[in-house]
């Protein structure tokens, strides 16, 4: 047994105390190994499809599943059977080796554990630019949580799809969180169940996002009173919205009043907006009317399938005439008659942007139908009317009348577009010395 002095043992119980030293080895002795993902995906682009397949069901082995009819179908990524857990990490080997522009999971019964994980190697993997991932009920939290790391993460998906299920509470707060950074560009939720404290949660994100151009909403009971205000403080406070499809619901004339008051104010307007189908009456059209003059941006309105009748293309008559930024106008099915038809004839005769017009399903005869071809014999800017082709009249001499004005209503369309398209072939002419400088540019995706 080797003695210790005083000395030694002093600085053993030091060293207990607390002095420790600590050193390392040399910088090329450290790391022993590494995996680096962007080589794997640079080998993946040298991989034929016989390759991938191949890895895939190799990987389906190693997790006991069978492989998934679907994904085999020429690596089309559109699964509508189920998709478990382990069917969903067996899907690695196809996502690390090839990048899709689109991923369909519409109808797979995701379950929760399984839309986690797949949703991650998305992002991983940055594996689509468009996902699909509705009808998919059984995501559960994590699965929502994961779709928003996606949304809020991914550098290159710029549509979601998350349609035909229910927006619970922690569903709505995971895409809101996600919306408040998110590149998105689309955004399809129809048939969500939105109305109400889903659709405040969505809108107190987008009130503050900064990409979202399109947004499509429709079928989700949207009233005209508290949803409605949600959507009028939309269009107040987004500025880079320039489609909203609010078609399929409720708003009503009291929720179109909210936005037009909204689109009233706007300082970066929208351009597209989809009314049909929402319960709007002619009493309801003075609030369009009271705004349509002053609005530069809105080029597509829909307000088919909506009770307007007679009186409400009288309504917006006026507005109609003065406004030069509408292009197309959607009045399907709402109850005009020639005498309807004459009014929009006065439209068009003084209105000279709008392009396209559609007034199929609806009561217009061989008076109306004259006074339309009349009105495009002034007109230059119309290049498609839509009208019904079914022969209304019972009376022969009146049969032949119809079919020869729609035969000149659809000739006179088509000399409009040629000259429309000659226009735009010639180059632009020089501005003027006084022109200002501060000319707005078009929307990149416009």
């Amino acid at each position: 047994m080797t003695g210790h002095s005083e000395e030694d043992t002093s600085q053993s119980m030091k060293g207990c105390r607390g002095e420790k030293r600590v050193s390392f080895p040399p910088d090329e002795e450290m790391v022993f190994d590494f995996v680096e993902i962007k080589t794997a995906l640079q080998e993946a682009d040298c991989l034929t499809l016989t390759d991938i397949i191949l890895a895939y069901k190799q990987n389906c082995e190693k997790h006991h599943v069978n492989p998934s009819p679907k994904a085999l179908d020429q690596l089309k990524v559109q699964w509508s059977e189920r998709l478990d857990y382990c069917s969903c990490e067996s899907l690695e080997e196809i996502l690390k080796s090839v990048q899709f522009d689109f991923i369909s999971l519409q109808g797979a019964e995701l379950e929760e554990n399984g839309a986690s994980s797949l949703l991650d190697m998305f992002l991983y993997y940055e594996s689509a630019t468009h996902l699909d991932v509705s009808s998919n009920s059984g995501m559960g939290f994590s699965g929502w949580l994961s779709l928003s790391h996606l949304l809020r993460q991914s550098g290159c998906l710029w549509r979601l799809d998350a349609c035909n299920m229910p927006m619970v509470d922690y569903a709505a707060q995971a895409l809101s969180k996600a919306l408040l950074t998110s590149r998105l560009t689309v955004l399809h939720l129809e048939n969500t169940c939105l109305s109400g404290k889903p659709l405040f949660t969505l809108v107190g994100a987008l009130k503050r996002n900064a990409a979202l151009q399109e947004l499509y909403i429709s079928d989700n009971n949207l009233n005209g009173y508290q949803d409605s205000m949600q959507l009028g403080d939309l269009l107040k406070y987004n500025s880079t919205l320039r489609t909203l499809d609010l078609s399929n619901n409720t708003i009503s004339d009291t929720g179109l009043e909210e936005i037009c008051d909204a689109l009233s104010i706007q300082k970066a307007g929208l351009r597209m907006l989809i009314l049909s189908n929402n319960h709007i009456t002619h009493h309801g059209l003075i609030h369009l009317h009271n705004v349509l003059p002053c609005l530069k941006t809105l080029e597509t309105l829909n307000l088919g399938n909506n009770n307007l009748e007679n009186r409400g293309i009288h309504t917006l008559k006026e507005s109609l005439m003065i406004n030069h930024s509408l292009l197309q106008l959607g009045l399907a099915s709402t109850g005009i008659t020639c005498e309807g038809a004459v009014t929009l004839a006065e439209i068009l005769a003084e209105n000279l942007q709008i392009q396209c017009l559609d007034v199929r399903h609806n009561q217009v005869l061989a008076g109306g139908l004259m006074a339309l071809s009349l009105a495009l014999k002034i007109n230059h800017s119309l290049i498609r009317l839509d009208l019904d082709q079914n022969l209304k009249e019972k009376e022969e001499f009146l049969i032949e009348t119809q079919k020869m004005l729609l035969s000149r209503i659809s000739d006179l369309c088509i000399v409009n577009a040629v000259a429309a398209k000659g226009t735009a072939l010639q180059p632009a002419p020089p501005s003027p010395p006084n022109c200002s400088e501060t000319t707005s540019q078009p929307h990149p995706n416009s």
